[in-house]
């Protein structure tokens, strides 16, 4: 007989308009009791529903996270319900046998039987942070876009700049551009005097990569609209940055703990901190939370033969901020630990899985920095980024070792060693 982890739950399906709800009471009945009820996504209803479920004793709901719809809900219930909210792929009914209420049904019978896994759901607090730095790096994102958009206005109009500058939005590049949708003559003369610093030196190879080019006046109204667009996403990111530093105030002492991680800056540890929080109880362990981040090779195996063992799509957010930090602390030459760790590993393994497998290295210290409350320490520290003259030291101590074990076993003398000492 299949254990009984909650006597009394709920189970609700829930959609944008509506949600049905199913609370079933086991108590030692040998058919569990099923009360079902139908609510509004309103705010009044969903109040409702919560008193609903308090007259039945009932203080552990689960639901699917459907999109955005489950968030209304679990913000009106949090307070003094336990809410589990988990993945479809944990509560798929079979196709074919399903509706709204036998949906609910089966999402509270597979609670009731502890089959559910609960979905990661950070404090009040947290997700409001989440919001801003999931929003900036949309804006982050459009950025770049826009940045593409206006270099490529330039290339098919064969102005060949960014070919010679190494950034096209630099002091130099930006007052070249400028010039070149303002005015419809080219003066060469002009162009050099708008150089600055090391590009005085490539000045003719700057003007020969404009020379002949012809801009359309439709394209320069295309190409003033792009500038605008990318000033104003600008500013707009300068105001998030603003609101964010005011929001992750309380969480300063974390911050400072994170960025002693080699390739860890102060805005992708507040992306990590919006993405994780700073209770790590919710994961248990480190293991865990690098599974729930997409880092975790999967485990797919069948008839005795292994099959595809690629990372899950998990961690959309952050997975790409664990990236972009591994590809930083690879490259550190004032802490070459996780450099000598990913020479390593690559060679045997590739370059796109060494880099995973720093970033999973990399949230696992994570892990155990929140956990512990102390900066960035490894334990084998000492051993990956040794002084040269103690790594000699050791080479050398081996050496003897081995041969003292070679002489022992007879396999060679101790007159050889001295004639080719």
């Amino acid at each position: 007989m299949a254990r009984i982890v909650y006597p009394i739950c709920c189970g609700v399906d829930v959609h944008k308009e509506f949600f049905i709800a199913t609370i079933i009471k086991t108590n030692g009945l040998l058919e569990p009791k099923y009360l079902q009820k139908r609510f509004s996504t309103f705010n009044n209803s969903i109040l409702s529903f919560k008193k609903w479920l308090i007259e039945n004793g009932c203080f552990d709901v689960c639901m699917e996270s459907t999109g955005k719809y489950w968030v209304p809900v679990y913000n009106l219930l949090e307070d003094s319900i336990r809410v589990v909210v988990a993945s479809p792929k944990w509560v798929a009914a079979v196709k074919g046998n399903k509706d709204d209420k036998k949906d609910a049904k089966w999402i509270g019978e597979l609670f009731r039987l502890g089959l559910v896994r609960s979905s990661f759901i950070p404090e009040h607090p947290i997700r409001i942070l989440r919001e801003y730095t999931r929003y900036r790096s949309k804006l982050v994102s459009c950025r770049s876009s826009e940045k593409n958009r206006f270099q490529n206005s330039f290339t098919v109009c064969n102005v060949a700049l960014d070919s010679v500058v190494s950034d096209m939005f630099g002091v130099s590049a930006s007052a070249i551009t400028d010039y070149l949708i303002n005015n419809d003559v080219f003066d060469s003369e002009h162009v050099k005097s708008l150089l600055k610093r090391g590009l005085k030196i490539k000045s003719d190879l700057v003007v020969e990569s404009i020379q002949g080019h012809y801009i359309h006046p439709a394209q320069k109204i295309r190409m003033k609209l792009v500038r605008n667009h990318l000033e104003y996403v600008d500013k707009e990111i300068d105001k998030l940055d603003s609101v964010l530093d005011a929001l992750i105030k309380p969480y300063e002492q974390f911050l400072s703990l994170l960025c002693t991680i080699p390739g860890v800056d102060r805005k992708s540890a507040i992306t990590i901190i919006s993405e994780i929080g700073v209770d790590m109880g919710q994961f248990g362990n480190s293991k865990r939370l690098c599974s729930w981040a997409g880092l975790s090779p999967g485990n797919n195996r069948s008839a005795g033969k292994n099959k595809s063992v690629r990372i899950t799509r998990a961690g959309v957010y952050l997975k790409p901020a664990l990236v972009q930090v591994a590809h930083a602390a690879v490259k550190s030459k004032d802490v070459p630990y996780y450099k000598h760790k990913y020479d390593r590993i690559y060679k045997r393994r590739g370059k796109k899985r060494a880099i995973i497998a720093i970033a999973r290295m990399i949230l696992t210290a994570i892990f155990n920095i929140l956990v512990s409350n102390e900066a960035w320490n490894p334990s084998d520290l000492f051993k990956v980024d040794m002084p040269i003259e103690i790594r000699e030291r050791h080479k050398q101590k081996a050496i003897n070792a081995a041969i003292k074990l070679l002489v022992s076993q007879g396999l060679i003398q101790s007159s050889e060693l001295l004639r080719t000492g």
